[in-house]
């Protein structure tokens, strides 16, 4: 008989706790229904109460299977920071330049403060990862076929690749708020990196995971009921992050984070909105589900 899909249980337990959570969480809204309540680009009141649901949804899939402690703790970690801004940020510095200028200034702003707080948890979720590929590469040296010598290329991560892994983390986590303006677009995203990743051994479980959160909440994004806000963003980034780290090798790092720094630098100057929607395939894909 066929072996199942690494990433499938997990996907599917993320997807089913992800939607049930969001249901739960809006029939008793923390705080009460208003404080959860924002007005989205086509000024209807949305909820955010989808970015808790998907964080619970998420760290639930990358438990299971041995998906480890670097994928639950980027998720937990990444939505608590992202709940930080949701609930108690102000709108007067923007973007990543804006919050440090903020900062460079004196004025510490809740977004400072997650960006901060997304690279120390970054660090320490991708030290996770490597100290299990460490201790997977010494399980290895008691296989007597060439198990070994493939584990000892490919699983040493030293030093410098854990925190490029760190980075790789936080900056993920960064590009899926800066993708989360228009329905179920970071979902999307999320969906279609994790469904990627969930075909590598090392990262099954984490994209599983997030890649299921996603599909179990994609229905009421779509349609403009609730969004992922900085709570959901920030933590199915986190977790695509983990799993990038999980999947790639030292240089395999190093390309990802060149990607995320030139998109980050990018969105400085560029709207990735009038991008898609001036892309004819990307603005099909973009609104492809929506009402």
């Amino acid at each position: 008989m066929r072996a199942p899909v690494p990433g499938l249980v997990p996907g599917l337990v993320a997807g089913v706790a992800g939607a049930l959570a969001l249901r739960a969480l809006r029939s008793a809204p923390p705080g009460g229904t208003v404080r959860w309540e924002r007005t989205n680009h086509a000024g209807r009141r949305v909820t955010l109460l989808e970015g808790p649901a998907y964080a619970v949804g998420a760290a639930a899939g990358a438990a299971l299977l041995g998906g480890g402690a670097g994928p639950v703790l980027a998720t937990t970690s990444a939505a608590a920071l992202g709940a930080l801004d949701d609930l108690a940020g102000d709108s007067s510095s923007k973007g990543l330049r804006g919050h440090l200028g903020a900062l460079a200034r004196g004025q510490v702003t809740t977004g400072a403060v997650k960006v901060l707080g997304l690279g120390l948890t970054g660090l320490a979720s991708a030290a996770l990862v490597d100290r299990a590929a460490r201790a997977n590469r010494g399980s290895h040296r008691e296989l007597p076929d060439g198990g070994q010598r493939d584990g000892g290329r490919r699983d040493h991560p030293g030093a410098l690749d854990t925190l490029v892994g760190g980075a790789v983390v936080a900056g993920t986590a960064n590009l899926l708020n800066l993708l989360d303006l228009r329905p179920g677009r970071a979902l999307k995203v999320t969906l279609a990196l994790g469904a990627v990743a969930a075909t590598s051994p090392r990262s099954a479980v984490a994209g599983g995971a997030a890649a299921g959160a996603a599909v179990g909440l994609l229905r009421p994004d779509l349609a403009g009921e609730s969004m992922l806000g900085d709570t959901g963003a920030n933590a199915a980034g986190a977790l695509l992050g983990t799993a990038l780290v999980q999947g790639a090798g030292p240089r395999g790092r190093w390309a990802v984070l060149a990607v995320l720094v030139g998109l980050t630098l990018a969105s400085e100057k560029v709207s990735f909105t009038k991008v898609i929607e001036s892309t004819p395939v990307l603005r099909e894909l973009d609104a492809l589900g929506r009402p």
